[in-house]
């Protein structure tokens, strides 16, 4: 099918499911680091793990790059978990699109500014969003993802042949001085073992602050779209998407609702009903809305999630499962574990399809994260006009 998606909610028909096979390590560098701080300093345990977040710049004669390791167990049922996505999506009538897999040699990659081992394509939805017919690979956050939308590239050069649009964000080149550190300068506490800094960067290849945007800061509303700006880095991003979708799309501007990421803080599940993580996050939206129907996330209790051990790293907070997927405006996929949510949602008049996916605190991510919706019916309404 051609490729169309303008919101979260229309009804599915096409969709890339991320892959977790061979993701058996974490590369703790200063773009993970940075990237993650928010739930690394607030959902660790950071006492019993004095190397789990060390400061930014390593001590003199140590290696800036270290690997933690995942548990083989936890990636062997990630997969059973994501097949299982997979085929609930499939009973569904939904197509299922996959990306290239990586072997468990780890590839190895480097530009002339920095060097990091690649990640498998698992949370397809930070490096690349559907505006339209067009696809947009965002310019990444975390340098062990830099070459990750290459495991795309076959299912999108698909949609291109179908007569879809395809843009690339520029490439960051990704130097220490890239970075805007002000967020986390401005939401860690002293007593926390980070020390964020503007260091200097004595790089050939330093250029300053570079545009750095995952797409899962992205929400999708038809003609209007929602952006959430942190930093100086997705600053310089959202000014290319407004010049870039300037003729097609309302772009509106939000202001630090979350670190990075903004679908574990609001989602739409239909139109003029949102899921919100509180009715602080609602207040901060735009005016328009601020009118819809809103029910709040329930807080998660700790049975919900798995016990996890001080070798394991623990990635997103425990929101996460607000990162839900819409099948239609009435049929979500939801976290089979939670059941509160799953009320909550049935109460609300949705049906709710339970999937099971025990590990998403470790890797990063839920449904929406996994997945990116190529094809849904619909097309550029205007749902916050009237």
């Amino acid at each position: 099918m051609r490729l169309n998606s303008y919101d979260e909610w229309s009804p599915l028909k096409e969709v890339i499911v991320g892959s977790g096979l061979n993701y058996t390590t974490h590369e703790r560098e200063l773009t993970f680091d940075m990237f993650l701080h928010e739930n690394i300093s607030g959902d660790n345990n950071l006492a019993d793990k004095p190397w789990l977040y060390p400061p930014f710049s390593p001590p003199a004669g140590a290696d800036p790059r270290s690997r933690i390791r995942i548990a083989q167990r936890h990636v062997d049922e990630l997969n059973e978990d994501i097949a299982g996505l997979v085929a609930t999506l499939e009973s569904l009538s939904v197509r299922v699109r996959r990306p290239m897999e990586i072997g468990p040699d780890v590839p190895e990659m480097a530009t002339p500014a920095w060097a990091a081992a690649m990640i498998p394509a698992l949370n397809v939805r930070d490096n690349a969003i559907i505006m339209g017919d067009e696809i947009v690979e965002t310019p990444p956050m975390m340098r062990s993802r830099y070459f990750e939308n290459q495991l795309l590239k076959p299912v999108f050069m698909d949609y291109f042949e179908q007569g879809a649009r395809w843009s690339v964000m520029p490439r960051p080149i990704m130097t220490d001085g890239s970075f805007d550190f002000s967020y986390a300068d401005g939401s860690v506490s002293p007593a926390e073992p980070l020390i964020p800094i503007a260091r200097p960067d004595d790089s050939p290849h330093h250029v300053g602050f570079e545009m750095m945007m995952d797409a899962a800061q992205i929400l999708r509303f038809g003609r209007d779209v929602l952006v959430n700006v942190s930093t100086q880095n997705h600053e310089l991003a959202y000014q290319w998407l407004a010049r870039h979708f300037s003729d097609r799309f309302r772009l509106h501007r939000i202001y630090r609702l979350s670190d990075d990421h903004i679908d574990s803080t609001v989602l739409p599940l239909r139109p003029g009903l949102l899921l919100a993580r509180s009715p602080e996050i609602v207040d901060r939206l735009p005016a328009e809305l601020q009118k819809w129907d809103r029910i709040y996330y329930p807080e998660p209790t700790p049975e919900v999630f798995p016990a996890y051990g001080n070798d394991d790293l623990v990635l997103t907070s425990k929101y996460i499962d607000m990162n839900l997927l819409s099948i239609d405006p009435e049929t979500v996929l939801v976290n089979s574990s939670h059941t509160a949510m799953i009320k909550l949602l049935e109460a609300n008049g949705m049906t709710v399809v339970p999937v099971q996916h025990r590990h998403r605190r470790l890797f990063g991510g839920g449904f929406h994260c996994f997945t990116v919706d190529t094809v849904r019916e619909g097309g550029p309404e205007d749902y916050f006009s009237g």
